[in-house]
């Protein structure tokens, strides 16, 4: 799947769910901690999402690259502050609430690093890159691979210019999408 929308990434969307977590987390236990360390979770918590966003809005792969390392550099400060309350006596009541929200930074974490993963070698080097040539060059490899792949796949099966499937080629799109979640 495609991603056009920062909005429909997985990842974002549990991003966002996280920061709700935790805003409902503060609520509930506003009076058991500091301003200071409200405020710092708080901020953690919605950086998740915010990177996540801004890198997918930037125009090349090392930028988006960068964004998911700090998203994902929040998700963990998300997670150390939590294993911080959850060693808390007088936190002792919100230890469920503390348990899942480590479990949902956790996941953002680890969608955000197989994400990464997939980009980090790749040879699309992002939408800021893509000139008229390019894109028109891009355009001719989709439908000539189209063409030939239907050409194949009309050949009865043993015939010698058959050609074994080969895996589809990753548009620069494609390459933009999350993986999914581990």
């Amino acid at each position: 799947m495609t991603y056009q929308r920062f909005e429909d990434l997985p990842v974002w969307n549990d991003a966002i769910a996280l920061a709700e977590g935790c805003e409902d987390f503060l609520r509930d236990a506003k009076d058991h901690l500091t301003w200071s360390k409200r405020d710092q979770l708080d901020r953690a918590s919605l950086s998740v999402s915010n990177n996540i966003a801004e890198g997918f809005e930037r125009g090349t792969t090392n930028e988006l690259l960068n964004f998911l390392y700090i998203a994902r550099g929040s998700a963990g400060e998300v997670r150390s502050m939590l294993n911080f309350f959850a060693r808390r006596p007088a936190l002792q009541d919100f230890q469920s609430q503390i348990t899942n929200l480590k479990s949902q930074a956790e996941s953002c974490s680890r969608q955000l690093r197989a994400w990464a993963d997939s980009l980090q070698n790749s040879p699309i080097k992002g939408q800021r890159h893509l000139n008229n040539a390019e894109r028109t060059r891009h355009e001719q490899r989709k439908k000539a691979d189209a063409f030939v792949e239907k050409i194949n796949n009309a050949l009865p099966i043993g015939h010698p210019a058959k050609k074994p499937s080969k895996p589809p080629r990753l548009s620069r799109a494609k390459a933009r999408q999350p993986l999914g979640k581990s």
